[in-house]
């Protein structure tokens, strides 16, 4: 059956005539894709809400459950409403017949020149544009323009772009995508987790989008490799992961990355930070002082990270090094450098810490490390004493004492035979600062501590907090911590060092004078 005739076929087969059907129709417009649907309609995007009722998977067409005392007025209707349903749902699946072959007929018709390295993403569109108008005037579509131009761009979509998962990446509140299978996409917002409405036809469909983000970064992803990290032009972060490691499907997710990059009145906006632990942090990155930004998975550590960069001055030469380049970094003065995984043959591979040993003889100023995870840890704390000072990094941890053990563990992956004391007076002597930063259970991220690593007591490392999160104020009614970071009175020994550079401080950035100890 050709395009034109399921079009048809979707809008007559069942017999029902027009009239009908708009008088048997809900009051609101249906959220469901038909020929005759509202488009002003909320996009499908949104969550579906599910008060345990109605299960997730039965069309959205206004339900509503009838009072029992209003059920047997409305029976009528509701068997009409059934019938209006059934419709819909056929031609939802028309039409989805509809897009995949305008897909193949596309492919046929473009063939390489969809990879053709010497044509721009403008110039790429503006060609697939052409093939799918002379497509649908070839199949002669019984289409309004509205559903044309929308056929045309979910075409685009899944051709040249993300396919359903466009929507959620032009959608500003979504700050993370998780696609669970091709029938299950879950979005952050706010801190909170929603199942939404987008799906992907089947797995080969979301395959197709997986591949086509790692390839356009130079990565691959196949049963031999079936797992990777990559990027968005955006600068996103994308984990993907395929059979069969991935046992429910195809798992796919997107870290985004705000286009303009967030800055210190954002984060004091959003409560992350006070202004006195901004100037704090400031004067911190202005003094040299390594500083080691700590949290959990999805606290915000590259977000901070990015601020505190922000601090560094413009005449400064940076080198930052990460897996995948995330890092909005503002000078002008900068060499990004970013890892590689093997080749197909298991060779080319360039390591974070491959990088991190080039990078001491590239002359920086300062170094940054998006992330330290493994055996890099050793070379960038030998970096950090051996005159690279003012250097940033971030590590998994849940508090600035787990930060400290941690570094203390990826130093001995490194397989150097070192006694632990060597490892933790290394330690002592290369990192100045560690923030804290946390994602609380209301959603809010927050800097839960500044602490000063001090030094070495017998076996041990001693630090102090400088700034603290009060969580003995509570929480409100809706569910939001009232407590902010304070600081604690105690005075950080670097702060002679900060005095001697000229670096001034707020007189009551650390409390006031009757709580400044000194420990």
């Amino acid at each position: 059956m050709n395009l034109a005739a399921r079009v048809n076929a979707a809008k007559g087969e069942r017999g029902i005539p027009p009239e009908e059907i708009a008088s048997a129709a809900p009051t609101t417009p249906m959220r469901a894709l038909a020929p005759e649907a509202d488009f002003s309609a909320p996009a499908p995007w949104l969550p579906v809400p599910n008060s345990g009722q109605r299960p997730l998977n039965e069309p959205a067409v206004n339900w509503m459950p009838e009072p029992a005392s209003q059920a047997s007025a409305s029976d009528h209707r509701l068997s009409n409403r059934a019938q209006v349903t059934n419709v819909v749902v056929e031609t939802h699946d028309a039409l989805a017949h509809i897009k995949e072959d305008a897909i193949e007929q596309l492919f046929e018709r473009m063939g390489a020149r969809l990879n053709d390295p010497n044509l721009d993403e403008n110039a790429l569109q503006n060609l697939v544009n052409v093939e799918l108008n002379a497509i649908i005037e070839g199949g002669r579509l019984p289409l309004t323009a509205r559903e044309r131009q929308r056929l045309i761009n979910e075409v685009r979509d899944d051709v040249l772009g993300l396919g359903p998962l466009e929507a959620l990446i032009a959608d500003k509140s979504v700050t993370e995508i998780m696609v669970n299978g091709p029938h299950k996409v879950y979005v952050e917002r706010s801190g909170k987790l929603t199942l939404t409405q987008v799906k992907f036809s089947d797995e080969p469909h979301l395959r197709r989008i997986i591949e086509r983000i790692v390839t356009r970064v130079g990565r691959r992803i196949d049963e031999s490799s079936p797992l990777v990290d990559a990027r968005l032009e955006d600068g996103s972060r994308v984990n993907a992961i395929i059979p069969p490691l991935a046992v429910s499907g195809s798992t796919l997710t997107i870290r985004k990355f705000s286009k303009d990059a967030l800055s210190v009145p954002d984060l004091i906006n959003f409560k992350t930070l006070t202004p006195a632990m901004a100037e704090f942090l400031e004067a911190c990155v202005q003094a040299r002082l390594n500083m080691i930004v700590s949290g959990g998975t999805g606290t915000g550590k590259t977000t901070l990270l990015n601020v505190l960069s922000g601090f560094i001055p413009s005449h400064e030469r940076i080198v930052s090094i990460e897996d995948a380049v995330e890092l909005q970094l503002q000078q002008d003065h900068v060499v990004r450098l970013e890892s590689r995984p093997a080749n197909v043959e298991g060779r080319g591979e360039v390591t974070i810490r491959d990088l991190v040993k080039n990078s001491l003889r590239m002359r920086p100023d300062r170094i940054i490390v998006g992330e330290v995870r493994g055996a890099e840890a050793l070379d960038m704390l030998q970096a950090m004493n051996t005159g690279h000072d003012g250097s940033l990094s971030t590590v998994h941890a849940n508090t600035a004492r787990d930060a400290l053990a941690r570094l203390e563990t990826l130093v001995l992956m490194a397989g150097m035979d070192l006694p632990l004391r060597a490892i933790r007076e290394q330690v002592a002597s290369a990192v100045d600062v560690i923030v804290q930063i946390s994602r609380l259970r209301d959603g809010t991220r927050r800097i839960t501590s500044i602490s000063e690593v001090i030094g070495m007591e017998g076996q041990t490392l001693t630090m102090q907090d400088i700034f603290e999160f009060d969580f003995g104020a509570g929480v409100s009614p809706d569910g939001v911590f009232l407590g902010i970071t304070k600081p604690t009175g105690v005075r950080p020994h670097f702060s002679q060092k900060m005095a001697d550079l000229g670096i001034k401080l707020s007189p009551n950035t650390f409390g006031g004078p009757e709580l400044w100890t000194s420990r």
